[in-house]
């Protein structure tokens, strides 16, 4: 028998949690917000150490963020696959245990669901395939644990087409399309009211954004026309601050390419109300809630063909493509997304705001509701 709402215990599992800053911990905090009033209890269970960009130090075992309870646990190991025992007490009492993203605690809760008996969803957020590093093995293991792990979960949402492509191959029965939800208040309509020469690109600062690309485009930009700017937003991660300002002087850029490390949603409107496009040349993305926020804002975007923004790309014309591993080609597409802006100001932002509303959080909040609902009433298969 399902619950009703009001009766249902619901526990999210992450690895990472506030005051760990990005684009998981924004969807678990987002996804939650809109359910602490619709069910009996909500509460998160989290690592107790901030993985990357933090002072390294335990956090408070438990405590209340936004009137939500998290409980944080000690681990070891790789931040990639944290090893943190505590989880089976940490879930006693759930009626429902929602993993987010493929890890320890996906590959462990599996496992052990004989023993804990408790009903479990995930949701992949790209699984584990951020990068090309360790492809092969990656495969492999997505081939064999986590097709056995998956066999565990009574529903799979994928946040992205690429990611339901990808883990229908494994458990074809159990997974669902449920695009992210993305917090349209932020951006929505910051962005410059008449065409500026204005660049933006936000994101952590990983590997996989490929932040130096963006500025490789740039530069070229730049030397053909000097009015134009870049800003960079994003919090540390694999590059350092000092990092990316090296690569800003570097290539000649100071003074018109300018990064803004962690700036609250104050200054992010105030910066992006500079800008009139946004670029990323991230050559992987779980899902791309950048793009939807900027878009939300009316900037008109240019992106690296990966497979999550081509898949946006095949839906909403308003999406440019570009190959930022070509420098030059990448400033032509930049250039030529300006000049169709120009032709079509207030069409052009529009148009890029309307896509964006179709992502609003109070939908995918419904669709989570069901996918529990659908997971409560089902059996693992």
């Amino acid at each position: 028998m399902i619950p009703p709402d009001d009766q249902l215990h619901l526990v999210h599992v992450v690895r990472q949690y506030r005051p760990s800053v990005g684009g998981l911990e924004d969807f678990v905090a987002s996804l939650a917000a809109r359910q602490k009033d619709r069910f009996a209890s909500v509460r998160i269970v989290t690592c107790d150490r901030v993985f990357r960009g933090g002072t390294g130090e335990r956090l408070p075992a438990r405590e209340i963020i936004d009137g939500i309870e998290v409980i944080r646990l000690p681990w070891h190991g790789s931040t990639r696959y944290p090893v943190t025992p505590g989880i089976f007490r940490a879930i006693a009492g759930a009626g429902l245990v929602h993993v987010h993203a493929i890890d320890f605690f996906f590959d462990a809760l599996a496992l052990a669901a004989p023993f804990h008996r408790r009903p479990l969803v995930a949701t992949t957020h790209g699984g584990f395939f951020h990068s090309g590093t360790a492809g092969g093995l990656k495969t492999v293991w997505f081939n064999t644990l986590t097709r056995l792990s998956a066999t565990a979960y009574r529903g799979i949402a994928c946040c992205s087409q690429s990611d339901y492509e990808r883990f229908a191959t494994i458990a074809p029965s159990k997974v669902r399309l449920i695009e992210n939800g993305v917090d349209l208040s932020k951006l929505g309509d910051a962005g410059a009211k008449s065409p500026a020469k204005g660049i933006v690109s936000i994101g952590r600062l990983s590997h996989n954004k490929r932040i130096d690309r963006v500025l490789d485009a740039f530069a070229v930009l730049a030397r053909r026309d000097p009015d134009w700017t870049l800003d960079i937003v994003g919090t540390p991660f694999d590059w350092s601050g000092k990092d990316v300002e090296a690569m800003i002087g570097e290539r000649g850029l100071a003074g018109r390419a300018r990064l803004h490390v962690g700036p609250d949603d104050a200054a992010m409107r105030e910066i992006v109300g500079r800008a009139s496009l946004f670029a990323s040349a991230s050559v992987y993305e779980g899902f791309g809630i950048a793009l939807i926020e900027a878009m939300s804002a009316g900037l008109v975007p240019v992106v690296e063909p990966n497979a999550a923004f081509s898949a946006f790309a095949r839906k909403h014309a308003e999406i440019a493509l570009a190959d930022f591993g070509n420098a030059e080609q990448a400033a032509n597409a930049l250039a030529a997304a300006h000049a169709r802006l120009c032709g079509n100001p207030q069409g052009a932002r529009a148009a890029a705001i309307a896509v964006a509303q179709t992502y609003s959080w109070e939908s995918t909040a419904e669709r989570y509701a069901e996918f529990y609902r659908e997971a409560l009433g089902s059996s693992v298969r």
